[in-house]
C-alpha cells in the first residue's frame, strides 16, 4: 500500500520506517522537510517527503502522528477532499501544554469527549481509527517484550477501516482489542497518561499494556 504520514516527529518517522520495513511505500507530510534529510537518506527507495497535502493525496491510508493540539491544523492543511473515504490512523493524544503533576499529564479534553471524536466530527467523510496512542514510539513496531505480545486498543466507526488497521497491527506484532465506536476513544486516549507515569517518575519507558482474558 501507499501510506501517507502526517507528522515528521519521532512517532511519524518510526511508523514510516515500520511501514517501509513491511513492504509499503511511504510519504511523510511535513512543514519542515529539512528535518527529514537524514531519515530520507537511510529509509530507502520506498520513502519520500512532501507537504501535508501531498502526503494525504499519496496515501491509500493516512496516519495522523502529530501533537494533539496541532491535529486540526494539520488535517486542514492536508485537505478535506484528500481525506474523504480514507482510513485515518489516529495516533494523537490531547496532551495539554502544562507540565505533568507528579508524573500525571494533563489533557485539554474531558472524560466525556475524546480528541478523535472531535476530529471525526470535523471530517465526517474520513474514517478515523484510534491506534498507537497508548504506547511509546520505541515499541510501536514489532515490540520485543520477552515473547509476550502486547495489546493495542483501537476504536472507530467504520468496520472496513478498522479491518485495515487490524491488518497493520497484526503485521506490526500486536494483539488487537477492538473497543467499538469512536466514543471508546474517551477510554483509550487516557491510557497515554497511565503509560507515561512510570516514565516521568522513574524513567521507565519500555512497557506496554496487555489485556488478560479467560
Amino acid at each position: 500500500m501507499k501510506i501517507g504520514i502526517l507528522g515528521s516527529g519521532v512517532v511519524g518517522q518510526t511508523l514510516a520506517s515500520g511501514f517501509i520495513k513491511h513492504g509499503h511505500q511511504v510519504k511523510i507530510g511535513t512543514s519542515n522537510s529539512s528535518k527529514l534529510s537524514d531519515w530520507l537518506k537511510s529509509a530507502g527507495v520506498n520513502a519520500s517527503v512532501g507537504t501535508f497535502e501531498e502526503a494525504a493525496i499519496f496515501g491509500d491510508i493516512v496516519v495522523l502522528a502529530v501533537k494533539g493540539n496541532a491535529a486540526l491544523t494539520v488535517l486542514e492543511k492536508a485537505g478535506n477532499k484528500n481525506l474523504a473515504d480514507k482510513t485515518i490512523v489516529d495516533a494523537t493524544n490531547p496532551i495539554a501544554d502544562a507540565p505533568p503533576v507528579n508524573g500525571v499529564l494533563q489533557f485539554f479534553t474531558d472524560i466525556n469527549s475524546s480528541l478523535m471524536e472531535q476530529l471525526q466530527s470535523k471530517y465526517p467523510a474520513a474514517n478515523f481509527v484510534k491506534a498507537f496512542s497508548c504506547v511509546g514510539s520505541a515499541l510501536m513496531v514489532n515490540p520485543d517484550l520477552g515473547g509476550i505480545k502486547p495489546t493495542m486498543f483501537i476504536a472507530g466507526n467504520n468496520e472496513k477501516a478498522k479491518s485495515e488497521v487490524k491488518n497493520i497491527l497484526d503485521a506490526f506484532g500486536w494483539e488487537i482489542e477492538d473497543m467499538g465506536s469512536a466514543e471508546a476513544a474517551r477510554a483509550i486516549e487516557p491510557l497515554c497518561i497511565l503509560w507515561c507515569i512510570p516514565g516521568f517518575r522513574e524513567n521507565r519507558w519500555m512497557h506496554a499494556f496487555k489485556l488478560l482474558k479467560k
